[in-house]
């Protein structure tokens, strides 16, 4: 891509997991390299085992601060326990204090106390590392076991790969993000000049990649899909086919079913690295057509 200032972003999203999203956007990484790339899956980061980036720099992740009761200064008047929905409020030896798994970080308690007992504590919720992989600078992340804040994690990554590309003057970056429409998807879509949706040809991948579509649309950002495994039903695909026509949804690559994705996972090689294949080809094809696209967008 040429230079133009400021990076663009390509993210690739999927209404559900498995349908091949990561093996897209590695093969789409070796074929821009140098490029960034981000992985935005904080809650089932996959895309190292294909990139196997070197960690260069590891940064602490803090979910939103939790609740915490000052037992000098609670009386044990109980409205804290009164007031929270999410029962995080627990009484052990007729002392109420906070159960750090439960609190949603609301802090209704602490804003309600009356005695002024209740103040909050920052709390580690994983990390997220700055790499270099054999494709250019990469970000990805590690959320602890049970966990949340992925929105937050995620707006950390793609916010630190943007400030990557603009510091090593790459003028691309590939965002892998998560499955689905929740609050990860949204913060993965901030900022992106165009979403590649990959779905499969199935009913449910159909209706999950309707639900991607109208969030794209929300957001305004325009949209391509790629098919994958297109032949497991032909019927299906032509659904597909149809439906992307009328919502103005370009297809810009089918993908037949094809062991070679397991076989370069297996072998921690992009389907583009692995070797000469009828779909290493399709996706190259897929690309050229996706930076065909990029040269229209301002």
């Amino acid at each position: 891509m040429a230079e133009t200032g400021k990076a663009k972003t390509i993210t690739i999203i999927s209404g559900k997991g498995g349908t091949g999203k990561t093996s897209v956007t590695a093969a789409f990484a070796s074929l821009a390299a140098p490029v960034v790339v981000a992985d935005c899956d904080v809650d089932a980061a996959n895309l190292h085992l294909l990139l196997s980036p070197e960690v260069e720099k590891s940064v602490d992740f803090y979910a939103m601060p939790i609740a915490r009761i000052n037992q000098d200064l609670c009386v044990g008047c109980g409205l804290c326990n009164d007031l929270c929905r999410y029962d995080a409020i627990v009484i052990q030896d007729d002392n109420y204090s906070v159960d750090p798994l439960a609190c949603e970080a609301c802090l209704v308690c602490k804003e309600h106390c009356p005695e002024q007992a209740i103040y909050t504590v920052e709390r580690q919720a994983g990390y997220w590392f700055l790499s270099q992989a054999r494709t250019g600078p990469m970000v990805h992340a590690s959320l602890g076991i049970a966990q949340e804040n992925s929105g937050k994690l995620v707006t950390e990554v793609r916010k630190a790969a943007a400030d990557v590309a603009e510091e090593e003057k790459l003028d691309l970056v590939l965002v892998d993000g998560p499955p689905g429409i929740g609050c990860a998807v949204m913060a993965s879509l901030t900022g992106a000049d165009l979403v590649i949706a990959v779905t499969e040809a199935t009913q449910s991948g159909l209706k999950d990649l309707i639900r991607v579509n109208d969030l794209c649309n929300h957001f305004k950002i325009p949209i391509h899909i790629i098919v994958n495994k297109c032949d497991l039903n032909p019927e299906v695909t032509q659904t597909v086919r149809k439906w992307a026509q009328e919502a103005k949804a370009p297809i810009i690559g089918e993908i037949p079913y094809d062991t070679d994705f397991t076989k370069a996972m297996i072998e921690a090689k992009t389907i583009v690295e692995y070797k000469s294949s009828r779909i290493g080809d399709e996706l190259k094809n897929i690309w050229n057509t996706v930076l065909e696209t990029m040269k229209s967008i301002a």
